[in-house]
């Protein structure tokens, strides 16, 4: 199925979201509790998967919507169509800060995979599945990076990456990162864990056991600040129970 060719644009700097423009009868799918507002015209309806094969029977929608239970995602999707006259616009933005980044899958040779939370929104005709990855280590120790989403078509999809992004072009070259700094990467790209280093370092180095690998040609995004590690910051910040009242002694 071709996918709906959506305009789009992007608002804020800090804590971005994306506004995409529908012609009418165009339709773009996002992940559940990510819309911010949507004009008039806009009509949303909740469905089992992403629509990309409009003949699959009700078995190919129940095998499709119940991979994105592996993952931990709503087993349904949220549809917003044009339903008016002329254009109308409807936005989402993630949950917490950072950047919105387009990708036309078009211009990657039709695939991106990129980490389960990350996905905010697509043009309809987007396939959204998942992958595993199928070394041991990365089962063992790669946490956030063991199962990705796999995203494939020929239109716009808009992935959300916390604090600053980062883009890296790869030239059979090898980058090195944090499991939790990977946001997505492209077709050409080998992704694998592996240890950080000596014993002494994984223990006491505060770079954590493993690190994500991704090696060959192809494009890589980054994020500064994964979710994971802002919430650890604030756990540990966090005030601690057990305080007495005031005026008690």
């Amino acid at each position: 199925m071709q996918s709906h060719e959506v305009d789009y644009k992007i608002i804020g700097h800090d804590m971005q979201m994306v506004e995409v423009e529908l012609d009418p009868g165009e339709t773009v799918i996002a992940e559940a509790g990510v819309m911010t507002y949507m004009e008039e015209g806009i009509k949303f309806e909740t469905r089992m998967g992403d629509g990309a094969d409009a003949d699959q029977g009700l078995m190919g929608k129940l095998f499709s919507a119940g991979k994105r239970l592996v993952t931990g995602e709503s087993l349904f999707m949220t549809h917003f169509s044009n339903a008016g006259e002329g254009k109308q616009h409807v936005a989402f933005s993630a949950p917490y800060p950072g950047s919105v980044i387009p990708v036309s899958l078009a211009d990657i040779g039709g695939e991106l995979t990129c980490q389960k939370d990350s996905f905010l929104a697509a043009a309809r005709g987007t396939r959204i599945g998942i992958t595993l990855n199928k070394r041991i280590g990365s089962g063992f120790f790669g946490g956030e990076g063991f199962i990705l989403q796999k995203l494939e078509g020929d239109g716009m999809v808009f992935v959300h990456a916390g604090g600053t992004v980062i883009r890296k072009e790869l030239k059979n070259e090898t980058l090195r990162l944090d499991t939790g700094c990977l946001v997505a990467f492209s077709q050409g790209i080998d992704y694998d864990i592996q240890l950080s280093g000596g014993l002494k370092s994984m223990l006491f180095g505060g770079e954590g056991m493993v690190l994500a690998t991704l090696s060959g040609t192809g494009t890589v995004w980054l994020q500064s600040l994964p979710f994971s590690r802002l919430a650890d910051r604030i756990l540990a910040n966090a005030p601690q129970a057990g305080g007495s009242k005031v005026g008690e002694s």
